[in-house]
């Protein structure tokens, strides 16, 4: 082979290495979205708590949330983790709810009622990570099992698909997975905030009317709302489970 050749397919080889180091996926640093956390080895369940909290006034049933979730689950379609149910309030108190395909796309299409409106909103619907959970009372197996930083899950592999906690769970939050064939519902996103990320949901919405954070951290965005004058309401609070999920701007008519 002659030098010019030779030369010729050095440079070649150089460019493909390099078109190829392009080419495959790097490792990417996400940047903490959770002070205080990052490291999963070091993450101490005892030193948190998590709350999370949904501003009505803000949320605009884009259905970016339920969106994220799908694609961070892989959700099989007609089941939900997450959802948007549109609420409209006629003058004289009647209530119609819809949430078609679970808010996935959105609202484009206004809903006409016959009667004159006085409030339209959103309200999006998550698991409520009770502190007393009812669906962990009625688990024959232990499949489901709260955390010691509060975190309501399921053990996939234990689960035995019997429903039970789907039938106990006041907010309708569970459902049995068509594939695994096993209980499921949203985790709000543990395998991330153990390693210092924001739930995918909260990611997600455009508008900031999904927000988490530790109460523990007295600088967080939900200890400065605890600590403010800001009524936050739960739903349900007569079944006495407690929720970790707090509302502002609820309305009566959806508690």
């Amino acid at each position: 082979m002659n030098k010019g050749r030779r030369k010729f397919l050095g440079y070649l080889l150089k460019g493909t290495a390099g078109s190829l180091y392009w080419m495959l996926p790097l490792p990417i640093k996400v940047p903490l979205q959770i002070p205080g956390l990052g490291e999963e080895e070091k993450y101490d369940p005892e030193a948190h708590e998590f709350v999370f909290m949904v501003d009505i006034n803000r949320c605009i049933g884009c259905g970016s949330c339920c969106v994220a979730d799908k694609r961070e689950y892989q959700v099989p379609d007609g089941q939900y983790r997450t959802w948007v149910e549109r609420y409209l309030i006629t003058v004289d108190g009647e209530v119609f709810v819809d949430s078609p395909k679970g808010a996935l796309e959105g609202y484009p299409e206004p809903r006409k009622v016959e009667k004159p409106v006085r409030d339209a909103f959103f309200v999006p619907k998550l698991c409520n990570m009770c502190e007393e959970p009812a669906c962990v009372q009625v688990c024959p197996v232990g499949a489901t099992f709260k955390t010691d930083d509060g975190f309501v899950l399921i053990d996939y592999k234990r689960c035995i698909g019997c429903a039970y906690c789907v039938q106990a769970c006041p907010y309708g939050v569970r459902y049995i997975h068509k594939k695994k064939r096993t209980a499921d519902k949203c985790t709000w996103c543990y395998h991330r905030v153990r390693r210092g990320l924001l739930p995918a949901c909260v990611n997600a919405c455009p508008t900031g009317a999904r927000k988490f954070g530790d109460l523990r951290d007295p600088d967080s965005e939900v200890s400065k709302i605890l600590r403010s004058s800001e009524p936050l309401f739960v739903l349900k609070p007569d079944m006495g489970t407690f929720p970790r999920l707090k509302y502002l701007h609820l309305r009566q008519e959806v508690i």
